[in-house]
């Protein structure tokens, strides 16, 4: 894959994941109040697209189109450009039919893309089942309904999991994936590691590379520097400091990866600019 520090890169927020809780911060956005006003902070600073996942008013993670919905339905009111990605995890639920009901919304409220983990690993403490069978049925989908994935990459054998369903034709021509560094079972932010995940990718993917924990912000300055683009928020670090002492703000997160790009001469692809490639 070729890699160059002239083209735009992408800025991902993920704002609330399905893990962090208030407990753990104050800043994590639960509600879709909160959500919808975290993501307009940030957007006011700029990104590219956001990365939702929704969560029951008890904070718990849910799969459910209705709370999707409002989410949607409030962001689009101040950004109706803004790439719109909605979450297809496995981390919490294995059943085709709960992790695809997101993806039935229509009109405005039909998200742009949706995640696609390419394969099941493993968290610190938790377990994401992603069997080759659900995988296909989720990008067909994704397919039928021209929503594209946002493949979700952990390790090597996820990127080659992607040329497996290029060959079964299941996923569309422009290819948009993160890259996913730092977690105990996966990639780690090695060169040897960073250089295989990246090369691998086919030629042309729109790639973003996230840090998990401490290593976000690791991750999200190799990622600029190799010519990709970036994953940030509090859903992969809910910390701003490597050392975990202060408590992140996802607006914080954002204007880090402002000032990092500026440092290297890197501009933000819009989101316009971004949804005309992946159309």
């Amino acid at each position: 894959m070729t890699l160059t520090l002239d083209k735009k890169f992408t800025l991902v927020l993920a704002p609330t994941g399905m893990v962090p809780t208030k407990s753990m911060s104050p800043h994590v956005p639960i509600t879709p109040e909160e959500i919808i006003s975290d993501v307009k902070a940030c957007y006011g600073v700029g990104i590219t697209s956001v990365h939702l996942h929704a969560r029951q008013k008890g904070g718990a993670p849910t799969w459910e189109k209705e709370i999707y919905a409002e989410i949607i339905s409030g962001i689009r009111e101040f950004a109706p450009e803004l790439a719109i990605n909605v979450s297809t995890s496995g981390r919490s639920w294995t059943e085709l039919e709960k992790r695809a009901d997101v993806l039935a919304l229509l009109g405005d409220l039909k998200p742009d893309l949706a995640s696609l983990t390419t394969s099941s690993l493993n968290f610190i403490d938790k377990e994401s089942v992603n069997s080759p069978d659900l995988v296909q049925k989720l990008a067909k989908i994704m397919l039928d309904r021209r929503i594209v994935p946002e493949l979700e990459i952990f390790d090597l054998g996820m990127v080659n999991a992607i040329l497996v369903l290029m060959k079964k034709k299941l996923l569309p021509k422009t290819l948009v994936a993160n890259l996913f560094f730092g977690n105990i079972y996966g990639a780690q932010i090695t060169p040897i590691e960073i250089a295989a995940m990246i090369s691998g990718l086919p030629e042309g993917t729109i790639w973003s590379g996230a840090g998990l924990g401490s290593f976000q912000a690791s991750a999200h300055a190799i990622s600029l520097a190799f010519g990709g683009g970036v994953r940030t928020g509090i859903e992969d670090s809910i910390y701003l400091d490597f050392s975990r002492r202060k408590l992140a703000k996802n607006v914080e997160l954002v204007e880090r990866v402002h000032e990092m790009a500026e440092t290297l001469g890197r501009k933000m692809m819009s989101p316009t600019e971004f949804k005309t490639l992946i159309k």
